[in-house]
């Protein structure tokens, strides 16, 4: 294989892998597309290590190897399903190794993302029917469904303005205990701790701690610890944000 055609062809398998574990894909599925589409352009295994924070692809029996770094990560489950699109096309010979990169590049650089009016109004949705499902009262609804949009914006604005980690989710449980402290303490809620865990419920790593144990289970033990320790710290800061409420204001 020619030198430009096989640095092509590492450069799109890193940028596909790229672009999938910054969307919050499991690593497992990550080094699968990533072999897939090497397999199909050269009918030669490729060789991947990946871990959260970077990715090494290399062909089998090849001199070169490429790195690629995952600065940040996120759920963007929509980008990991268009790669997924594009790379199966690839694999069919629908489309060519140089329009896939090129599509990948433009999948990249789109930020394709729900407007954050509508996450806001998600959160609010899912704080009060979780709230309902954990055993509330429809008088806490609306108060919760608030709580949980407030909170959610701090951790939103949080997380672009702090550039320490975890110091939004902490900002945001924080200020989610102490509106459910003060809404109690004026008569308009009647179980604290029914609002504090659905306003919360936003917050809450679900995602990540799923595909930590997914890694584990498919022999990833490296990343699957590095997911499932960035997982639990999350939620261990949002359970010292409500802890330090509870201690000094209740």
């Amino acid at each position: 294989m020619e030198e430009a055609s096989e640095d092509l062809l590492l450069e799109t398998c890193l940028l596909a892998g790229k672009i999938m574990m910054e969307s919050g894909a499991e690593m497992y599925r990550v080094e699968d597309t990533m072999s897939r589409i090497a397999e199909t352009a050269t009918d030669t295994k490729g060789i991947s290590f990946v871990t959260p924070t970077g990715i090494f692809m290399a062909l089998q029996g090849g001199s070169t190897v490429k790195m690629e770094q995952i600065p940040t990560r996120t759920i963007n489950l929509e980008k990991v399903s268009m790669v997924n699109d594009l790379s199966r096309e690839f694999t069919v010979r629908k489309i060519s190794l140089g329009k896939l990169y090129t599509q990948l590049r433009a999948l990249d650089k789109e930020v394709k993302f729900f407007p954050v009016w509508l996450q806001i109004v998600s959160s609010a949705v899912i704080s009060g029917t979780l709230m309902m499902i954990f055993g509330g009262v429809w008088k806490d609804f609306i108060a919760t469904s608030l709580i949980g949009a407030i909170g959610f914006i701090i951790f939103y604005y949080g997380t672009e303005f702090f550039k320490v980690k975890f110091l939004a989710e902490f900002l945001a449980a924080f200020t989610i205990g102490l509106l459910s402290v003060l809404v109690i303490s004026i008569g308009w809620g009647v179980s604290l701790d029914k609002m504090v865990i659905g306003a919360v419920m936003p917050l809450v790593p679900g995602v990540p701690i799923t595909n930590a144990v997914r890694d584990l289970l498919a022999g990833h033990l490296l990343s699957g610890i590095a997911r499932g320790t960035e997982a639990l710290i999350t939620a261990g800061t949002i359970g010292i944000g409500i802890a330090v409420v509870f201690r000094f204001f209740t």
